[in-house]
């Protein structure tokens, strides 16, 4: 016989704590009292898709994928949430960049940030790069993006998370903050921590960080994270800001960690976020926690529920250091790598024959596919000190950005590569590009048998006057470069990449 619906609840409930260990139940249940019973409840629903249109690219991107959106989301205005049925990590605009598959809580911080175009901004631990890639869409392409990340492996899909999106004004690094911090004192306008904790907020997507915890888990992150944040203070500028976040419930990883960074730190004060300020749907006030004058502190803070909104949980703090705000020029200084990259640098102290002939036929390059006035064209031939060879590699470091001694995975805009007297264009540049900006594009319909194909690595059959390096195009979506001969497009898609 059918079991009924009430039966289903009760099991389901019963499947959920099977799932959540017992000493964490015990304390969700005593700091959420009467609201627990909802909280468990919660993990009885299916988890909301959602994604975040990336401004990068052209604005007409987003209504190509609204197919498969169907909701906004409060706190983000790029943010929607997506019907169970859609499908968009299998769109060939998800390869194009057009947008970011992200949990809607995880979008939260940086738009506590709200950074704005010609900041400098370091995201601390910045794997997998949602809140990195987030950052970009609003800086616009200027100021300066450092975007870290300890773990070798999760730095690697960073920097191609970042390709993808189309992120020109980024340097992807892979250092211990201890060793950041003295390189850039008091330099950030924006210092992002996102950082790394017990996970209780990711018990439902990843039940493998239920397995995982323990108490001693949250005391050891809790610790952790002090250390982040005394080293992201260490980084910001005066009149500069750092968000910290985590996607954990425990009060010890969030309010109070928060609120020891203020006892140590008199120069710094915690600000309301506009969002919670103006009662943003979904956001709630962080949990009490201490004397009266904490307590109204953590009022402050915020934190997301997933039995109040669609979404996983997830905390955010807002802090603001004293002090005038920097103003920033649009070339804040000269990129100058050095000793510390693994691949030897032409151009200082180097082979500077090799770097003469790289810009030259990146010039030549340029001036046969892009247009003269792509904003990238120019802002190479205004600082050309940006433009770096790696090796075979021409890179345009951001402005205001020195390598010296650190390790980095993606130095700026990788642009091509020379080689054998010529010059072969990087799939990162054609990502960055908008349709406009080059002097020959392809334009492929999103979704059909042609971006299918492309995507496979075929070239395909395309007459037309234009011969020599073009830009194909997934709708207004840069998708990587083919080749023309006046009738076929060879296609340069890279072979990692290929579906």
């Amino acid at each position: 016989m059918p079991q009924s619906r009430t039966g289903e609840s009760r099991q389901e409930r019963k499947e959920a704590e099977d799932i959540l260990p017992a000493g964490f139940r015990a304390r969700m249940e005593d700091e959420l009292g009467t609201e627990y019973p909802l909280f468990l409840a919660s993990y009885e629903r299916p988890r909301r898709l959602s994604l975040r249109l990336n401004p990068l690219k052209q604005t007409d991107a987003g209504a190509g994928v609204l197919y498969c959106a169907d909701e906004r989301i409060p706190w983000e205005e790029t943010g929607r949430y997506c019907p169970p049925e859609a499908r968009p990590g299998r769109s060939a605009l998800h390869e194009a960049g057009a947008f970011y598959i992200q949990e809607a809580s995880a979008m939260l911080p940086a738009a506590i940030a709200d950074p704005v175009p010609g900041e400098h901004v370091l995201d601390l631990c910045a794997a997998p790069g949602g809140k990195s890639t987030q950052i970009a869409g609003r800086l616009r392409g200027e100021g300066l993006l450092v975007s870290n990340e300890i773990h070798p492996a999760r730095a690697r899909v960073l920097s191609a998370n970042m390709e993808r999106m189309g992120v020109r004004n980024a340097v992807v690094t892979g250092e211990d903050p201890a060793r950041l911090s003295p390189r850039f004192p008091g330099h950030f306008d924006l210092v992002m921590v996102d950082a790394p904790c017990s996970g209780e907020g990711m018990f439902r997507k990843e039940p493998q960080a239920s397995a995982d915890w323990s108490p001693e888990t949250v005391a050891m992150c809790a610790e952790r994270q002090r250390g982040i944040l005394e080293e992201a203070a260490v980084m910001t500028a005066p009149g500069g800001r750092i968000v910290y976040s985590t996607c954990t419930f425990a009060r010890q990883e969030n309010e109070e960690t928060v609120l020891h960074f203020l006892k140590k730190h008199p120069d710094f004060r915690l600000e309301t976020p506009e969002l919670l300020r103006r009662g943003c749907p979904g956001l709630s006030e962080g949990l009490p926690s201490g004397d009266a004058e904490e307590r109204a502190l953590c009022r402050r803070m915020v934190r997301i529920w997933p039995h109040r909104t669609e979404g996983e949980g997830h905390f955010a703090a807002l802090l603001v250091r004293d002090g005038e705000r920097k103003e920033r020029g649009n070339a804040a200084g000269q990129g100058a790598p050095g000793r510390g990259n693994r691949r030897r640098t032409a151009g200082r102290g180097g082979d500077t024959a090799r770097k003469q002939e790289a810009l030259q036929l990146w010039e030549e390059f340029a001036r046969s596919a892009l247009s003269q006035d792509c904003a990238l064209l120019t802002a190479c031939r205004q600082y050309p000190d940006h433009l770096i060879l790696f090796g075979e590699e021409l890179y345009l470091l951001p402005a205001g950005m020195r390598l010296d001694g650190l390790r980095v995975l993606r130095p700026g805009l990788h642009l091509g590569t020379v080689r054998r007297g010529r010059f072969v264009p990087a799939h990162a540049l054609a990502m960055a590009l908008r349709p406009e900006e080059a002097a020959g594009i392809l334009r492929i319909v999103p979704d059909s048998a042609a971006s299918a194909a492309w995507l496979r690595g075929e070239s395909m059959s395309a007459e037309g006057p234009f011969r020599g390096w073009i830009l194909v195009c997934a709708g207004d979506c840069s998708l990587g470069w083919g080749r023309s001969d006046g009738r076929i497009v060879k296609n340069h898609y890279p072979k990692g990449l290929r579906v």
